[in-house]
């Protein structure tokens, strides 16, 4: 099959004539919150979260001096972005796992279904993610030599069905075990009942074999109906297996527990001081909140220290956030043979001590605290954190001449498919986008520029387009399900008014400050580099729609450049 990367050099199937191209100069993401000037890290210190914005379900492995993190995208493509470290702080992302069209099929799926919470492991020079492709094929593992790629197709596990968070564990006989969240035996007892199974595994042949055992059932204490016991890990301390998972869901009421037996296969005793990590029973009044924090995985550094990396979210009110969830560190200790990650009524920490490892350089592209980054668009491939949603089926954008031109097809941002429309992560409370966009509509309902975006049903698009025959500068929102899948226009004025004409380049600008969201204008004078006019507001609005709470899913925003031609 041909080899079809996001950030390859793509090229157009079908004239422009056909079908407008709409051309963008550059894009520029910026943000800072009041939290980064507050809490500004010694050179012994590191700023949580790790990675800011829409990173959620952290798994961690080290190979000798090297760190590597994946994450779950769900219906986002390319998907399982691949990161290294050598200091668990400076993360540079490397690839992304789910590269090809051909290695899964993300459907019309909703954009919270698709690739959820991979593991990345390693052993004798291969490296293994395993994953669940919900509603979209089912427990799978892929292969590489290379953690950057490229890697297999997948290797589909058919015993683990219904289950969902498969991970591996190495014994030191030799075998291997596969672990996953499963149904429990018979018929749930209560709503959110699930279990952890174990199984054996052929590394070589990627099979499970053997009987599957149930290892525990409900969460660490059945009585009070535990609920989603998830993201499975075994590793091996002092002669004893410990299993840490994550309990209690992926809200507010989300934690990490831990149990241990002096059998891979168990019976498992719960730690009696469990949760490990939390922030639930905390005061939903503390300033800076950082709520939901679990599904961590622990490892350890080359001089023995003890880390976890784990998912938590920063609201900007109550339980509403739009960054998504994020990628957080904090150490590790040993208490009477077991591992905390947190103590009770303990905070998780904006900052903390540095791991005792050389510090690295900081990344390429920054990953958290204030910064701003800019694409200009003159390569000859997009960065990996670029997405589009689902798989590609044709190929319909190109970097051309410093500029990235998108078809305009008659594919929607609200329809559950694979629109002319390319991404990244919102990663502040408080941001801005911007990008500079030339386009010709061809008939009314054409449109191109600049759009945040939770998921099908919600976003808010601002741009160029033909109303009643004549070019025009719109707002359009879609808020909610049963809202038209092309959204409705909520403010516009005529190009003409303020000479914008079709083919010359207009500005255009989102800024969010928690939730509320403004969208300007300006027009340039003459090439990309000539001086830009004043912004020119078109609305502002708040609105908490862009937001888990009210969107529903496991995503967060992001910002994109979109081009759609009317149906």
């Amino acid at each position: 099959m041909k080899r079809l990367a996001l950030y390859a050099l793509l090229s157009l199937a079908t004239p422009a004539a056909a079908q407008p191209v709409a051309s963008f100069d550059w894009f520029e993401y910026r943000g800072g919150d009041a939290v980064d000037r507050a809490n500004q890290p010694t050179p012994d210190q590191y700023r949580n979260p790790i990675l800011q914005g829409f990173y959620p379900d952290p798994s961690v492995t080290r190979v000798g001096k090297d760190f590597y993190l994946v994450t779950s995208t769900f219906s986002y493509f390319p998907g399982i972005p691949v990161f290294r470290s050598r200091d668990l702080v400076s993360w540079a992302q490397i690839g992304n796992a789910i590269d090809r069209p051909g290695q899964l099929d993300f459907k019309q799926l909703g954009l919270s279904r698709g690739v959820f919470a991979p593991t990345i492991q390693a052993k004798a020079g291969t490296f293994y993610i395993l994953n669940t492709c919900v509603d979209c094929g089912g427990n799978f593992v892929i292969t590489a030599k290379n953690p950057a790629g490229p890697w297999s197709d997948p290797v589909w596990l058919p015993d683990l069905e219904g289950g969902i968070d498969p991970s591996l564990f190495f014994d030191d006989d030799g075998k291997t075990w596969i672990l996953n969240n499963g149904p429990p035996e018979g018929e749930p007892q209560y709503q959110g009942h699930r279990a952890i199974w174990i199984q054996q595994f052929d590394l070589k042949a990627l099979k499970t074999i053997g009987p599957r055992k149930l290892l525990v059932n409900g969460g660490v204490d059945f009585s009070k109906k535990p609920i989603w016991i998830e993201g499975p890990h075994i590793f091996r301390k002092d002669g004893y297996y410990y299993l840490s998972c994550a309990e209690g869901g992926t809200a507010e009421g989300h934690s990490q527990v831990i149990l241990r037996s002096k059998s891979v296969t168990g019976p498992y005793e719960p730690n009696p001081a469990n949760p490990i990590l939390t922030q639930r029973g905390l005061p939903g009044d503390r300033e800076n909140p950082i709520t939901s924090a679990g599904h961590a995985q622990l490892v350890t550094t080359p001089d023995g220290k003890w880390w976890a990396t784990f998912l938590a979210v920063r609201p900007y009110k109550g339980d509403f956030y739009s960054t998504g969830r994020e990628t957080f560190l904090m150490p590790v200790r040993w208490e009477n043979g077991w591992p905390r990650i947190t103590d009770p009524g303990q905070v998780v920490p904006w900052m903390a001590t540095r791991p005792a490892l050389p510090v690295q350089p900081a990344p390429p592209v920054p990953i958290n605290g204030a910064f701003a980054v800019r694409d200009e668009f003159d390569g000859t491939k997009l960065p990996p954190y670029w997405m589009m949603l689902r798989n590609p089926r044709t190929d319909w954008f190109r970097l051309e001449g410093g500029a990235l031109k998108l078809q305009a097809r008659d594919v929607g941002l609200g329809d559950n498919a694979n629109p002319s429309f390319l991404t990244r992560r919102q990663q502040h409370q408080n941001a801005t986008a911007e990008t500079v966009v030339r386009f010709t509509p061809a008939k009314d309902g054409d449109r191109a520029g600049l759009a945040v975006f939770q998921n099908d049903d919600y976003w808010i698009f601002v741009g160029l387009k033909r109303v009643d025959g004549k070019l025009a500068v719109v707002v359009d929102q879609r808020e909610g399900p049963t809202a038209s899948a092309q959204g409705k226009t909520i403010a516009g004025v005529d190009a003409d008014t303020f000479g914008i004409a079709e083919g010359q380049p207009l500005a255009l600008r989102i800024e969010v400050r928690g939730n509320a969201y403004a969208f300007s204008y300006a027009r340039l004078l003459g090439n990309p580099d000539a001086p830009m006019l004043a912004w020119r507001p078109l609305t502002q609005l708040t609105t908490d729609a862009l937001t888990t709470k009210t969107a529903g899913g496991f995503v967060g925003s992001t910002f994109g450049l979109f081009a759609g031609r009317a149906k």
